[in-house]
């Protein structure tokens, strides 16, 4: 039988690092196996719950190509079926209604506090009248005895007492129902066969076991990951920077570099580093998930997404990076002369947004000069230089970069100057900062025409 698994966000926030990972070993694994890969949106949460996030989730899903092949399955669509699966336990003598209003709770919870003791409720409901004309919410009857075992893939057997866990509620008073059963019946009547979710969920999956026990029900496999810490060791966060999955699509990542990091965040083979999506799924297994927590590490994401743009051919460059472009206002009217600039910068691009940055003075003429720049290698002495270049650079055709070389070495050996004393004040020149490609290669992309216009620009 081929494995079945699933994710299943709640939309009461974007899709963010931890939850992508979550997503990619399932999606990975079901990958791996041929099995099926299901998307399930946990929207009982009325409050919290927003389309937006929905949205935002179906297209960091899309972004990244974590495509599934059943859903999206919504839980505020499923409820006839919950009501259904919690009548069957009212009926069975396993949930009972509970009367108990919260300042109830509340005082004996402080009470249990105020004795060294566990505030848990104390199962007062259970020998009540049900008849009652009372609001009341629905708690399923724990048994109190012996122990419940979490047989988990990367911790191994956790072991729970029952006496420890009490009577679950699993509808509210406004009738809706609690995560702890919606996800039972979800992952039940959807044949869910494996689950990997992030370890905060272990305390939830004794409860859960619970319930599958008492509808008789297999019992999935478990996998609890580790968090994602950021560097500080602290739970990962908004301190830490960008969490949001979409937030690194607008910073220019690529789906293949964030992909490929995130499954090597907390999983290994052997001392390999890059993988691409198809070696991931051909190689990925659940048992080399490691314990520790993973960290997050901004600069390996990077070092990543550098590998990556340097990897994306010529046609697809500017395709990829045309967005980013047009946000910083950079009108692309010749895309084979853009195709060729961005080439110029990919190997020093670690983001596409990058290039938007770096590049601008590739698509603009209006281009600002670096103040510093300028009063270091715009001087008196250094424009007689850049006048002269010019002088030689307009009988110049074709204008190629050998001859481009000839020019600056012969001008600089004349003067009894280094390559440099040219070279850098041209580059400002042209391109408004100190760093660039090769300043050859820049003044060959940029032709004869925009080189004079632009050494025109400073020498007035």
């Amino acid at each position: 039988m081929s494995p079945r698994l699933r994710f299943a966000p709640s939309p009461t926030g974007h899709l963010h690092i931890g939850g992508a990972r979550t997503a990619l070993f399932n999606w990975l694994l079901a990958r791996h196996h041929k099995g099926q890969f299901i998307l399930r949106i946990e929207d009982t949460d009325r409050e919290r719950s927003t389309e937006e996030y929905t949205t935002s989730i179906l297209k960091g899903m899309e972004w990244l190509g974590l495509d599934w092949d059943e859903g999206p399955f919504h839980q505020a669509d499923r409820l006839d079926i919950y009501r259904g699966h919690i009548q069957k336990l009212l009926r069975e003598g396993t949930a009972y209604k509970c009367f108990c209003t919260k300042e109830e709770l509340d005082e004996r919870r402080l009470t249990a506090q105020s004795r060294g003791e566990k505030p848990k409720y104390d199962g007062r409901c259970r020998q009540a009248d049900q008849s009652q004309d009372k609001p009341y919410c629905i708690r399923f009857l724990s048994p109190d005895a012996g122990t419940t075992v979490v047989h988990d893939l990367i911790r191994g057997d956790v072991v729970f007492e029952n006496k420890e866990l009490d009577d679950l509620i699993i509808q509210r008073t406004d009738g809706t129902p609690t995560y702890n059963f919606t996800v039972v019946v979800d992952d039940v009547t959807m044949r869910i066969t494996k689950i990997i979710r992030g370890d905060d969920h272990l305390n939830n999956t004794p409860r859960q076991i619970q319930l599958y026990n008492t509808f008789h029900y297999p019992v999935p496999e478990w996998t609890h990951l580790p968090l994602i810490l950021g560097p500080d060791k602290k739970r990962l966060s908004k301190r830490h920077g960008a969490t949001s999955v979409l937030a690194y699509k607008e910073m220019g990542y690529l789906p293949e570099a964030l992909l490929n990091y995130l499954a090597r965040l907390g999983w290994s083979h052997g001392d390999q580093e890059i993988f691409s999506k198809e070696e991931l799924i051909a190689k990925f297994d659940a048992t080399n998930i490691g314990k520790s927590a993973g960290i997050f590490n901004p600069e390996k994401l990077s070092w990543l997404n550098a590998h990556y743009i340097k990897s994306v051919p010529p046609q697809d460059l500017l395709k990829k990076t045309l967005p980013f472009l047009q946000e910083a206002g950079l009108k692309i009217e010749d895309e084979a002369y853009a195709t060729q600039a961005l080439q110029s910068l990919k190997e020093r691009a670690t983001t596409l947004k990058a290039f938007a940055l770096e590049g601008s003075y590739y698509f603009q003429e209006d281009f600002p000069i670096e103040e510093g720049a300028r009063n270091k290698f715009l001087t008196p002495d250094t424009l007689k230089l850049l006048r002269e270049f010019r002088d030689r650079l307009i009988p110049l055709s074709p204008m190629n970069e050998i001859l481009l070389k000839d020019i600056m070495t012969g001008m600089t050996e004349e003067k009894g100057v280094k390559l440099g004393a040219l070279a850098q004040p041209l580059r400002v020149a042209v391109t408004g900062g100190t760093v660039s490609p090769s300043i050859y290669e820049v003044l060959t992309l940029l032709g004869k025409e925009r080189v004079l216009q632009r050494l025109d620009r400073v020498l007035s």
